[in-house]
């Protein structure tokens, strides 16, 4: 991998191998051992219950031969007890998937021969039945759809349950003195059923196979293999990765060609827009600023970067979730996320999208409510020169209206870092009341409520009793002209650590808090969640949690 690093993070092109892989994708083996502990299970019930109902019918009629269960049955039952003993391999996963997967092809072929002894324990069929497809026919053919492996094995292995015919023939003549009729007859019997069946398995396998690596190759975008989707917008896709080398787990933000669209200028200003978010983003090294660790783009044209994958939940959802936040916590949380405005405006960047769904509340090593600020993807420089390279389309205005300053809604030119601090004042409004600033019908009145309409003090829609310096600063952050609002991000944390005593919010507190509410995250419990959207105008697809911790991507798709 070209590791990304904080300062000069270099884009590279892909280009995935061109030779099929000699084995098949890791979640294709772990949903085959899956559907094999499931297919063990039904062919044991199905071998119990057949012989049973039998029995139990001849016993009603008083026709009971026990020669006509003895053999047959004990063949059965070996295949069954082999059933049963890979339905428990597979529920327990004390063996390892590649190895199940072995064992499942000696399963298909003890299998087979269960069912062999038993269909020709009278013989072999007459010609007038040969239309009938013999049991093992629907074996051979089915176990490969269901439990893919590798072509080669799956032939050799069909080639063998095959021979199971011929072979259940052999025992039910030598046994039972079954009728075999004239070898030839046998032969093409054979030909016809079995090892015709035997080479349909062998492409299916080979089809299965294709399928199945071509779409390993369509997951694997650098040196990641893309593991789960976990966002969603109309821009892009955010998924959870693994490192095909080291076990460091990440989140890929990635941009499908095809999203970009057919208007050439368009797919310009998109890609220069995402090329945008992960150079500026990888520039900033702020601990609490979401790490880029690789930039790059496919040999098909998908742009795509790789950033930390973090363990925790939004402020909005830690909101929606758990109710207003109290002023102790608030304060320690908003102080993180000025650290890292902070930075960000001292190299000229505006983040632009501060809301609480891009700041993530974490558990980071030992460390609890430790904050990261994501999506830098509408970041703009002030400088003059480039006022102009604004990233948004051209004539539209960019954020999302419920956070969105003055400023911004008017589609000023010249905004500066108060725009990032007017949002960081909503912010501290929604996690103290629980509340917007201001909630309009349609985003363009909530956008037109900030540039005219005054706020309500927090500290009177607010359960908690707010400091009255806190009200003030929230206040003066949420002033209409930015000349009017505090002078920079370091100011702000600054004043917000005046508000409240140095011991309202506590690391032992914060560790209480995440012991008491989620002592197991989603993530490490390995459990994907369905996702839902988010009503915001940025429309992003984020997990939703009852009560449980978010366990996603760090950063939105709206925009790139």
């Amino acid at each position: 991998m070209k590791a990304a690093v904080h300062r000069g993070i270099q884009p590279h092109r892909v280009t995935p191998a061109r030779q099929l892989t000699v084995s098949l994708p890791p979640d294709t083996i772990a949903e085959g051992v899956r559907r094999l502990g499931w297919l063990a299970l039904v062919y044991a019930i199905g071998n119990i219950m057949g012989p049973f109902a039998k029995l139990s019918l001849a016993a009603v009629e008083g026709r009971v031969d026990a020669s006509d269960f003895a053999v047959p049955d004990l063949f059965g039952l070996t295949a069954v007890i082999m059933a049963l003993a890979v339905f428990v391999a597979v529920r327990r996963g004390a063996v390892s998937s590649r190895r199940l997967l072995d064992w499942g092809l000696v399963f298909q072929v003890v299998g087979a021969l269960g069912m062999a002894v038993r269909e020709f324990w009278q013989g072999l069929p007459t010609t007038a039945g040969w239309f009938l497809v013999p049991g093992e026919c629907v074996w051979l053919v089915a176990y490969p759809l269901l439990v893919p492996n590798t072509p080669s094995k799956i032939l050799v292995t069909s080639l063998l349950a095959a021979s199971m015919g011929p072979a259940g023939l052999f025992i039910s003549a030598a046994v039972n003195g079954a009728a075999v009729g004239r070898p030839i007859d046998a032969v093409a019997y054979f030909l016809t059923s079995n090892y015709l069946c035997a080479i349909i398995a062998y492409v299916i396998a080979r089809i299965v196979y294709r399928v199945n690596v071509q779409l390993k190759n369509a997951r694997e975008v650098g040196s990641y293999q893309l593991v789960e989707r976990i966002g969603a917008g109309g821009m892009g896709e955010v998924w959870r990765a693994q490192h095909r080398l080291l076990a460091r787990p990440a989140a890929i933000k990635l941009i499908r060609s095809s999203m970009l669209g057919e208007s050439q200028r368009a797919r310009e200003v998109l890609a220069g827009r995402f090329e945008r978010e992960a150079r500026e983003t990888a520039a900033l090294g702020s601990i609490h600023t979401v790490a880029v660790y690789d930039f790059g783009v496919t040999e098909h044209g998908d742009f795509f970067y790789a950033m930390e994958l973090l363990e925790g939940l939004s402020l909005e959802r830690l909101v929606h979730e758990f109710g207003p936040v109290d002023s102790g916590r608030t304060v320690c949380l908003l102080r993180q996320v000025c650290h890292s405005l902070g930075e960000a405006h001292a190299r000229s960047l505006v983040h632009r999208d501060v809301k609480p769904a891009n700041i993530m509340v974490c558990r980071l090593g030992p460390d609890k409510d430790f904050v990261k600020v994501l999506d830098f993807g509408l970041v703009k420089h002030t400088a003059a020169a480039q006022t102009v390279t604004m990233l948004s389309m051209a004539g539209t205005v960019v954020g999302t209206p419920t956070y969105m300053a003055p400023e911004i809604a008017l589609g000023h030119t010249n905004v500066d870092g108060r725009a990032d601090l007017y949002s960081l004042g909503c912010v501290a409004y929604y996690m103290l009341t629980g509340e917007h600033v201001f909630s309009g019908d349609t985003p363009v009145a909530s956008a037109l409520a900030h540039v005219h309409a005054a706020p309500i003090p927090p500290r009177l829609r607010s359960a908690f009793n707010v400091p009255p310096a806190l009200d003030a600063l929230i206040m003066e952050c949420l002033a209409k002209d930015p000349a009017a609002r505090p002078a920079s991000a370091a100011v702000v944390s600054e004043r917000l650590a005046a508000t409240v005593a140095a011991d309202a919010w506590t690391l032992d507190a914060a560790h209480v808090w995440w012991e008491q509410h989620q002592p197991l995250t989603r993530m490490q419990a390995g459990i994907a969640e369905p996702a839902v959207r988010d009503r915001t105008l940025t429309g992003i697809v984020r997990p939703r949690y009852r009560s449980r911790l978010e366990t996603k991507a760090l950063t939105s798709v709206n925009g790139g």
